[in-house]
């Protein structure tokens, strides 16, 4: 009797996912909204010729320019995506020491705090025609940029994670006679992952910022240098194209972050409320 019972309560959970446990609307809606842009995208350019091609081509002609020059975009949004990714490792490694660096201590999150802020401030497009100066061409100029943009949302989710640790786990750790490192790698470092991936979220879009304007001061040829090389001949159509593709990495990258936090903190889900 209770395994009748149970069952019809069970079904509409079932049907609102495939058998691979992903919802179709997680993949039906998205693509419906990527329709409706490149209609208002058509509309604006070729429909109503609100926009000059030049300035904004249509989406037909980014097409042709994409499929057009695939031999060089897709070799580029190769070098953009290591680029990203690399930076993205190297800031959230130093951005989280920083943050439980600031977190450890107060004096040391009043020393150096607002030299973070001064830092985060300035914006980084004025940084990019003195890093070729400061650290020469190749790789060295794009990694500085997308670390200039990365780290300080890293450090600033990590620091706020680890210092609002609820009361009662802290004083569940307190009254086991856990030590520093204990209390810090079972209750205050778990406690603060998912306000870790809240930064890393936020950078990872920053990251691929990052990587794009570096190229525009590198001689690596990723698809920051492409637009410059495309729109300095006059072709803005192929340099919207791997502006679409830079768009694209963007969106694939965030996306495999947001399964890797599912993955790794499933109790997230299961203790908070979901919309």
């Amino acid at each position: 009797m209770a395994q009748l019972t149970a069952t019809p309560a069970a079904e509409p959970a079932a049907t609102t996912r495939s058998r691979s446990g992903v919802r179709p609307s997680a993949v039906a809606l998205p693509a419906f909204g990527l329709v409706i842009a490149v209609a208002a995208w058509w509309l604006v350019t070729s429909g109503l010729h609100l926009v000059h091609p030049a300035a904004l081509p249509p989406p037909q002609a980014v097409w042709r320019g994409l499929t057009g020059s695939a031999h060089v975009l897709l070799p580029a949004l190769g070098i953009t995506v290591w680029m990203t990714l690399l930076g993205f490792l190297l800031s959230t490694a130093a951005g989280v020491l920083i943050g439980m660096a600031l977190a450890a201590s107060n004096r040391v999150e009043r020393m150096f705090a607002p030299l973070l802020v001064a830092v985060n401030a300035v914006p980084k497009i004025a940084f990019g025609p003195l890093l070729v100066v400061a650290v020469g061409w190749g790789q060295k100029p794009i990694l500085t940029m997308v670390f200039l943009l990365c780290f300080f949302p890293i450090v600033l989710s990590t620091a706020t994670g680890l210092t609002t640790t609820p009361a009662d786990l802290a004083e569940l750790a307190r009254s086991w006679n856990a030590s520093w490192w204990q209390s810090f790698r079972k209750v205050r470092l778990p406690a603060a992952l998912p306000q870790i991936f809240v930064g890393l979220k936020v950078a990872m879009p920053l990251a691929a910022i990052g990587a794009v304007i570096g190229e525009f001061y590198s001689d690596k040829p990723g698809l920051g240098y492409q637009i410059l090389q495309y729109n300095g001949v006059g072709d803005t159509a192929t340099a919207w194209a791997a502006i679409v593709l830079v768009a694209a990495m963007s969106i694939a990258l965030y996306s495999a972050l947001t399964l890797a936090e599912r993955l790794l903190l499933p109790w997230v889900r299961a203790t908070t409320s979901a919309r």
